[in-house]
């Protein structure tokens, strides 16, 4: 049998997050290990840095020293469990501890991740910052979140409330409380209603009806959904939003 840093070669894609006791959308998360190293897509921010693995640990832990992104020159220290292309980890923030267990609870500092490893397939090109700058207009401007799903269970209702989408030429953001946590180029056709997140890896469909918009996205490596509905383990993300502010 081959050591787990081994096992673990390639890239994940994340399915689901929990922090600080709190369910997130894991919008096209993704880590990659190479070697020792490791990448992070998370949110839009790129992170990489050295990986280190104790398998005869009980539970098994691992080590993440970053090397370039936001949390540069920092450290955490997690535990995780491995079984084929499924990888199930959960971690301390930067400066927390090392939890315990596969728990993450309010105030602790610790998120709980659900990995599973990339399909084979064709990598789509991302577009240059350039390319498909025409605003979609319909799209276009500032939505407030109304509701969202991840495999048909409700995201946590505190980020419900205070997430707002803005689209802007081929770019969008993802604030949360004011604070910006995602970032993504974007392209959409009109026409047939779909839409691609290109600094996410993740494809789906939209509906505009008056001052309401839902979408329905899931990985790239996944079949585009055909209609809005979410159910358990289906991976999809599916989210409503109006142009009118939360009152």
């Amino acid at each position: 049998m081959k050591p787990d840093i081994e096992a673990m070669q390639g890239t994940w894609d994340m399915v689901s997050l929990e922090m600080d006791g709190r369910k997130y959308p894991a919008v096209g998360a993704q880590i990659a290990i190479q070697g020792g190293k490791f990448t992070s897509l998370n949110m839009g921010a790129e992170y990489s840095g050295t990986m280190t693995v104790n398998e005869s640990a009980s539970p098994k832990t691992f080590d993440m020293t970053f090397e370039t992104g936001p949390e540069k020159g920092k450290r955490s220290l997690g535990i995780y469990e491995l079984d084929g292309d499924n990888w199930k980890i959960c971690l301390g923030l930067t400066g927390k501890t090392r939890p315990a267990k596969f728990v993450s609870a309010p105030g602790s500092g610790h998120a709980l991740e659900v990995l599973k490893r990339e399909r084979n397939g064709a990598k789509k090109k991302l577009p240059a910052p350039g390319e498909h700058a025409q605003p979609v207009a319909e799209l276009e401007g500032e939505w407030f979140m109304m509701s969202c799903r991840q495999d048909g269970q409700p995201v946590d209702a505190g980020f419900v409330k205070s997430a707002m989408r803005e689209f802007r030429g081929n770019r969008t953001t993802l604030t949360v409380g004011g604070r910006t946590v995602m970032k993504s180029r974007f392209t959409a056709d009109p026409a047939r209603k779909t839409i691609e997140y290109a600094d996410l890896r993740q494809h789906g469909i939209y509906q505009v009806s008056g001052d309401t918009l839902r979408t329905c996205l899931v990985a790239e490596s996944e079949t585009r959904p055909a209609d809005f509905t979410a159910s358990p383990g289906d991976g999809r993300l599916v989210s409503e939003w109006s142009r009118k502010r939360r009152s």
